[in-house]
């Protein structure tokens, strides 16, 4: 009977993992059969025509990469720093790391629209910046932090004991230790948590909405507007009529980034953990 038991929930745990497997298969598949006949280079370089039914993407994906570019530059060293705070300053029992902590938890599960609606108020309203590229990318970076310390937290605290006795006996203070010894031996994990950082930038729509703007113009500064490749995929099509075909070439684009993110990852993962050991 037991054995009876364990075969079935053995099963029931492969349905589920099949069913997620086909159902990512399935919408990637759609997508990418539906939009990908249309990438060529010169769509990729183009500016968009007719509101984005006809054309390229060229502007847009220059907003993508400066919003992301921007927005993952700032979230490593404020990631990484308090990140070293919590495990390098403060005690494990510290009622100050504990409430820093649970806010990290709280900021995690924040909806991106509030995000957003924030970032449109603090950044775009009080500080003066309007709708542009530096708005979107610290919008961005709030909602990446969470994720970033956290990730950086953990790897740092797995950061083998022997090499901190090593650093103690070599007389080391706590700030070389920390630039010289533990994060290079900390570097797999802080990748990690850099490309989950950045596959949240390039995929995010709802905080950008109020924040970078829609101008799908090219940008010459990071203060000027500028829409990223989510939001233009909503534009379309959600604002443009007749502009599914385009939404879907588009959005095959974006697949095509995601999953070169995440195959780039899986490549330079296991080779900085070699390099590290």
């Amino acid at each position: 009977m037991d054995r009876l038991l364990d075969r079935a929930f053995e099963l029931l745990l492969a349905a589920c993992a099949a069913a997620v497997v086909v159902g990512a298969a399935v919408i990637v598949g759609y997508v990418v059969g539906h939009g990908c006949r249309a990438i060529s280079l010169p769509y990729l370089l183009r500016e968009p025509v007719d509101s984005g039914r006809d054309g390229g993407i060229g502007p847009i994906l220059a907003a993508t990469a400066c919003v992301t570019v921007l927005s993952v530059s700032l979230v490593v060293p404020i990631g990484l720093a308090a990140a070293a705070w919590l495990t390098e300053f403060v005690g494990p029992r510290s009622r100050t790391a504990a409430v820093v902590r649970h806010g990290l938890n709280v900021l995690a599960s924040v909806p991106s629209i509030v995000f957003g609606l924030f970032g449109n108020a603090f950044f775009c309203v009080v500080l003066g910046w309007g709708y542009s590229i530096a708005s979107g990318a610290c919008t961005l970076a709030c909602m990446a932090l969470p994720t970033m310390i956290r990730a950086a937290e953990e790897t740092l605290r797995s950061v083998p004991l022997d090499l901190r006795r090593s650093t103690a006996a070599l007389g080391m203070n706590r700030e070389t230790a920390i630039l010289r010894v533990y994060l290079p031996a900390a570097w797999p994990g802080i990748v990690a948590g850099v490309l989950l950082s950045l596959g949240r930038a390039v995929s995010e729509t709802a905080a950008l909405l109020f924040t970078s703007g829609f101008v799908d113009r090219w940008p010459r500064s990071v203060w000027d507007p500028g829409r990223v490749l989510s939001v233009h995929i909503y534009e379309l099509a959600m604002h443009v009529s007749g502009g599914n075909r385009a939404a879907l070439t588009a959005a095959s684009v974006l697949i095509v980034l995601l999953l070169a993110i995440n195959a780039a990852a899986r490549w330079a993962l296991p080779r900085l953990v070699r390099i590290s050991s």
